[in-house]
């Protein structure tokens, strides 16, 4: 498998980078958009002119129905975001709500966010859970924080969240010969403005170890944030997320894809009206 070349006259990239009518994530060379069904209205996201959709898991009460995830395949590739520890997504236990996603659905398997999950859920094996979820599921992706050496052992796709270290690790990926594909998600804010990004996801990337370490013991996260906890809010914003103007942000994309990501999955962290204004 050949990584994407963005300087090829016919990459992707540089198609939608070429044609403003295809929307703000697609202009700039993110390839997929993420949602969150329990913050956003998910019938609004068939307007997305997104080739990608993969929809975040917030909890059993926000799972979308089947005939809600139809409707989104209809307009893009959509893949549902899968913890495998919980209840009705278990592979090895109660799978009642993954045999509710419908056939041509995808799925991003894994091991779950714990403020999604209970506390017996979260005390689950993740090894043999993932294991038998990518048997079932081959053209699954793998992945996310704390399970990243699990998730490469699987030989399957790779979703990992965006960090410091994601151009290098990927290079590294490339070099040792891992020629499977590799996505990354990332929260993104569309603007350079200090107070809007730490409004979108200063609550976010305070939750990265690294940066919980390195805040003060009392702070806020949002526009509100002085001193040490802004500085060091907005310096984790650059490495964790995607900020800034188009030319800034598409330099950020352009960088991941050069260092042999395929999929760079993009979190509208201001809302769907970001991208359908």
């Amino acid at each position: 498998m050949t990584t994407p070349d963005t300087t090829q006259p016919d990459s992707t990239a540089q198609r939608t980078t070429e044609n403003s009518a295809v929307g703000p994530f697609p202009r700039v060379g993110i390839d997929a958009v993420a949602l969150k069904p329990a913050k956003v209205d998910l019938a609004r996201a068939t307007e997305l002119a997104a080739s990608t959709l993969v929809v975040d898991y917030e909890g059993r009460e926000a799972f979308p129905d089947a005939d809600t995830l139809r409707a989104l395949a209809e307009t893009a590739e959509v893949r549902v975001t899968t913890p495998v520890r919980a209840d009705g997504l278990d592979p090895l236990g109660d799978d009642s709500l993954s045999e509710s996603i419908p056939e041509g659905v995808g799925r991003v398997l894994v091991a779950g966010n714990g403020a999604y999950l209970t506390e017996e859920e979260g005390q689950r094996a993740v090894a043999p859970r993932l294991g038998e979820a990518t048997d079932r599921y081959p053209d699954a992706w793998v992945g996310t924080e704390g399970v990243e050496r699990v998730a490469l052992a699987t030989g399957a796709p790779q979703f990992d969240l965006l960090s410091r270290s994601t151009e290098r690790d990927a290079r590294a990926l490339r070099a040792a010969g891992f020629d499977g594909d590799l996505a990354v998600y990332a929260p993104t804010v569309l603007s350079d403005d200090e107070d809007a990004i730490l409004d979108a996801v200063g609550g976010y990337v305070s939750r990265r170890a690294p940066v919980r370490r390195a805040l003060p013991d009392e702070y806020e996260t949002d526009s509100a944030a002085t001193g040490r906890a802004r500085e060091v809010l907005l310096a984790a914003s650059k490495d964790f997320e995607i900020v800034g103007d188009v030319k800034t942000v598409r330099g950020r994309v352009e960088g991941l894809h050069g260092a042999g990501v395929d999929t760079v999955v993009g979190y509208p962290a201001r809302g769907l009206d970001e991208l359908l204004g």
